[in-house]
């Protein structure tokens, strides 16, 4: 089994975080994206063809942070640094309200 180090994809979700915060066709696809981690039923829904539409750069931390998703099992706020915290419920000029749901166990074997 590959170690994964999460090191990187915190510096990504801290790139995408301030990039979400602008205002840019580019930032409002990587909203998209933060916002479905956040909320989806609420907030966003992500189109993964939207990889096609920002540069490489942005599409490879998108992957990575996919990739911390799928691994811990936790909503952004486990994430949330003291830089980054007060802005997700605000990303995208949204005001977006965490998914009250916890995070189940890991469902797979």
């Amino acid at each position: 089994m590959t170690v994964f180090d999460q090191d990187p994809a915190l510096k990504a979700l801290d790139r995408l975080v301030a990039i979400a915060q602008s205002d840019t066709s580019q930032s409002r696809r990587v909203a998209n994206f933060l916002l479905a981690w956040w909320n989806a039923a609420d907030c966003s829904g992500f189109d993964f063809t939207d990889l096609w539409m920002v540069d490489r750069a942005i599409a490879d931390d998108i992957l990575t942070v996919a990739r911390l998703i799928s691994l811990r099992l936790e909503y952004p706020t486990a994430y949330a640094s003291d830089r980054n915290s007060s802005n997700w419920s605000r990303i995208g000029g949204r005001n977006c309200s965490p998914d009250p749901r916890p995070a189940g166990p890991d469902p797979r074997p």
